[in-house]
């Protein structure tokens, strides 16, 4: 199926790695132009040059998004370089242990900033090309946001603060055709996810409890998954698809909990 995404440009923010490395690269594949928006170049090159190397585009931008100055940065490199901005993919955070025990004022701001304004931030400095270009926002979330985790406060609020801005900039943006969904993600196989996996224990036997707890053939949701309803939402075969919070977790949120593995 043909997207209509051809030369289109879409920012990804946190494009160097796991789930927006695998959209940056969902996007080449349609004919897209992904921006990687990462704080460090030298991951963000890697991605530009794999995208490369099966003949699509890229376009790759070093920016520390905790940092307002910096978001600004970005987008303002972005329509030096291409003039327009057609999509926005708010991706970028760490799930980063900050609870309400453990943490304190400075960690939980800091948290915020790592995972929830920037969201704001640069959605608020692409408005004005969104809205030339009638494009779409895409924000992606975590089940915590929902279903709780323990011990972290912060990043839960952050994933409810990217909820309730997908519902009120879906309805703030509708007088400009800009349509605004969420991607809601639970155990997803990312380096980041291995990483944590590999500070605990007995890793082997927790990612077998885990996988045993997702209904949908008991495996984590692969990055590439949540790619491929990243970009359908991108694009134009969505067109009435908007204010919409949707879980791509294998059933993991809502399904039965009867039907857990044995």
């Amino acid at each position: 199926m043909d997207l209509n995404l051809r030369d289109k440009v879409i920012i990804v923010t946190g494009g160097a790695k796991g789930i927006g490395r695998a959209v940056v690269v969902a996007l080449a594949h349609e004919g897209a132009i992904p921006v990687i928006v990462g704080r460090k170049q030298i991951d963000n090159e890697k991605v530009k040059f794999e995208v490369e190397g099966f003949g699509g585009k890229a376009f790759a931008i070093e920016a520390e998004l905790s940092s307002p100055e910096e978001c600004k940065k970005a987008v303002d490199a972005v329509l030096a370089t291409y003039g327009r901005v057609d999509g926005l993919v708010n991706n970028a955070g760490h799930n980063d242990g900050v609870g309400l025990i453990s943490g304190n004022y400075e960690k939980f701001v800091e948290s915020l900033h790592k995972n929830l304004i920037h969201y704001y931030l640069m959605a608020h400095y692409c408005i004005d090309s969104l809205r030339l270009s009638k494009g779409s926002i895409i924000n992606i979330s975590s089940k915590t946001a929902e279903t709780g985790q323990g011990n972290t406060s912060a990043y839960a609020a952050s994933n409810g603060g990217r909820n309730a801005l997908t519902r009120e900039w879906a309805v703030e943006l509708l007088p400009y055709s800009i349509r605004v969904n969420a991607i809601i993600v639970a155990e997803c196989a990312t380096p980041q996810y291995e990483s944590w996996i590999a500070t605990l224990d007995n890793p082997v036997e927790t990612l077998k409890k885990i996988t045993d707890r997702i209904p949908l053939e008991h495996r984590m949701t692969t990055a590439e998954e949540i790619a491929n309803t990243t970009v359908f939402l991108l694009s134009d075969k969505s067109s009435h698809t908007t204010g919409q919070l949707i879980h791509v977790d294998g059933g993991y949120v809502h399904l039965d909990r009867s039907l857990i593995k044995e």
